[in-house]
């Protein structure tokens, strides 16, 4: 949701149309969302958030620093990553071409719109009944 050099910040939720801007916080070295007004809190997104960037997305190609990557796809689904690895960055975009771009390589600067949370049931019982579904189909 937040990556693991995230836990020493302050940190919510998305929130579904929330504007958010790519940013590196002040106690870290890794980047992340923050939103619009809002620039010392970490702003998580749960695995399968679709975002929406506002243009062409920038980041950091390779540990070259300052060589810039360029995608011309503006959509791209929230994902973790090498989570068997603790040692490494986690929290990636998926864009719609099957690439993947960390998101502590993005820009600092970049607008985001959330599109979509993924669905989450509400209980139990609902898991158990989309768990009983799942098996019909």
């Amino acid at each position: 949701m937040c990556d693991y050099s995230l836990h020493n910040v302050v940190s919510r939720s998305a929130k579904v149309g929330e504007k958010l801007v790519s940013t590196k916080f002040s106690n870290s070295l890794t980047r992340g969302f923050a939103a619009i007004g809002e620039p010392g809190v970490a702003v998580c997104l749960l695995p399968g958030t679709e975002v929406a960037f506002a243009r062409e997305v920038e980041y950091e190609r390779g540990w070259a620093f300052g060589r810039t990557q360029k995608i011309a796809e503006k959509v791209a689904r929230f994902r973790q990553i090498n989570m068997d690895r603790p040692d490494v960055h986690h929290d990636a975009l998926e864009f719609p071409n099957g690439q993947m771009v960390l998101v502590t390589k993005l820009f600092e600067g970049q607008d985001v719109t959330v599109l979509q949370m993924p669905a989450v049931p509400a209980s139990a019982h609902e898991t158990d009944e989309q768990k009983a579904a799942s098996l019909v189909s």
